[in-house]
């Protein structure tokens, strides 16, 4: 899926919720504590990441291109 947005960066936790993969900020957390969100390829243990257009975000079956 694509995700575009209007701003410098997104949080890698408001991403998450704002893509609906997670269901609130607190799962989101969780997903990045067991490191099972990639970023461009490699684990990305960073709740507050910044995530910038041209970043990719892997999480289970779900590839999130940002724009």
């Amino acid at each position: 899926m694509k995700f575009k947005i209007e701003t410098e960066y997104i949080e890698l936790i408001k991403l998450l919720k704002a893509t609906h993969i997670s269901e609130s900020g607190a799962q989101a957390k969780i997903f990045v504590e067991d490191g099972i969100v990639l970023r461009n390829g490699e684990v990305e243990l960073r709740k507050r990441a910044k995530i910038r257009p041209g970043d990719k975000i892997e999480i289970f079956d779900e590839v999130i291109v940002v724009e």
